[in-house]
């Protein structure tokens, strides 16, 4: 059976790595030069399979005006004459419901902690080069009354088997020292021992090589847009490209942002509209006072990642952009965050900056499995957790299409849903 998956992004890359061990004849179709290098090219690097509580929350919505309003804020809200823009934003705001929340981080979290094993499956199997780290995450809260909201979310967590811990000041600093610049500021943080860390570009190119080594190996299409999905009789017969038609017996839309265009010209609204997000990467030095473990800045959204002698530094969350130019001032504003959060990071040089766009749905799901289009399959509309969700994600597409029951019900990523 020949399955094409469209993006070679990493939950491209993983779908196709895991067609592949299913016994598939594998091609992969990106407008780039490359895998990985949309999104997943500097990403926040971590894989956060317990901390996937959705944007859309009822803690978000009193924050809202001062994030929409603020020129210096971890959200921001360019509004623009798009009603796609309007409509996602309305049901981002009946997402935000206690019950909507609660269903979503069971929901999610259920995949994340199946996404950790397929994770370390992978990583036993291939031995893939990627800055892999198993350190842990610390989440650090500088605000009283979010810790105290956060200890109610990791009891809740902990009753559907996530693996978290309270750490007063004193014990967030014995497990990660480089906090000492900001400790008098710490009103606690919660730790989570099963968390890690790597490269999500690196990832790519990983296994683009192994499935380019592999028996009947994969073929790559780069540098080819799809421009649309040929249809008849309820089936895609092919797509359309600058350089001829492809075929296949099944096709696979995992390609980030542009799913929603390509989707939308054969009648289905994913409800994926881009947030636009940016990084940071310092090379670091003998001198660099630098996190061991992965670190979140509740407060200011920010997050920390090790990738070997460098670190990773992502956040913000822009909504309305429309592209990957890197806005100079939310470059800084980044920047002065690193500088507050670690004045001794003495790296070796400016950092390299990017901006990527997320594929966001309102809720904070991803569509994983059939469509109504017979040989169409989904895997995307992952946001911000397309690295931490890509390894499970793949695993149970490749169990619905082969009629399988996933090990994680598929019920809540269906379209339907």
């Amino acid at each position: 059976m020949h399955t094409i998956v469209i993006g070679a992004g990493v939950v491209g890359m993983a779908t196709a790595y895991t067609l592949h061990r299913e016994g598939h004849q594998v091609s992969v179709v990106d407008a780039g030069p490359g895998p990985g290098l949309g999104t997943s090219r500097a990403n926040g690097a971590q894989l956060s399979y317990s901390f996937v509580a959705p944007l859309a929350d009822p803690a978000v919505l009193p924050k809202l005006p001062a994030w929409l309003l603020g020129r210096d804020t971890p959200l921001r809200w360019r509004p623009r004459l798009d009603p796609a823009q309007w409509r996602w934003c309305l049901d981002f705001l009946r997402a935000c419901t206690r019950a909507q929340s609660r269903a979503t981080t069971r929901e999610l979290l259920a995949l994340g902690l199946y996404s950790r094993l397929c994770v370390h499956e992978l990583v036993g199997q291939e031995r893939p080069a990627f800055d892999f780290s198993s350190a842990g995450k610390l989440l650090v809260y500088q605000d009283a009354a979010s810790y105290g909201r956060a200890l109610a979310q990791m009891d809740y967590q902990a009753s559907l088997g996530c693996e978290q811990r309270a750490l007063d000041r004193q014990a967030c600093l014995d497990l990660e020292p480089a906090l000492a610049d900001i400790g008098a500021s710490i009103a606690g943080a919660i730790y989570t021992p099963t968390e890690d860390a790597g490269d999500c570009l690196r990832l790519c190119d990983e296994l683009a090589r192994i499935l380019r080594a592999a028996p009947g190996p994969a073929r790559f299409h780069f540098n080819t847009p799809v421009s649309a999905l040929r249809t008849e009789n309820g089936r895609i017969v092919a797509l359309s490209t600058p350089h001829g038609d492809l075929q296949a017996d099944h096709y696979v839309l995992a390609g980030g942002t542009g799913a929603q265009a390509l989707a939308r010209r054969i009648g289905l609204d994913l409800r994926i509209y881009p947030l636009k997000g940016y990084s940071l990467t310092y090379d670091l030095t003998p001198d660099s006072v630098a996190p061991v473990s992965s670190i979140s800045d509740i407060g200011r959204k920010v997050v920390y990642a090790r990738l070997g002698q460098r670190l990773r530094v992502a956040g913000m969350v822009d909504i309305g952009a429309q592209d990957a130019h890197i806005d100079p001032r939310r470059v800084q504003s980044l920047r002065d965050d690193v500088a507050r959060f670690f004045p001794r990071l003495n790296p070796a040089g400016a950092p390299q900056a990017w901006a990527g766009l997320r594929p966001a749905r309102p809720d904070g799901k991803p569509l994983i499995g059939a469509t109504p289009w017979r040989n169409l399959w989904l895997n995307a509309g992952h946001g911000g957790l397309g690295f931490t969700l890509a390894a499970g994600s793949a695993r149970m597409l490749a169990d619905l299409m082969r009629g399988r029951r996933p090990a994680v019900d598929p019920a809540a990523f269906a379209l339907a849903a």
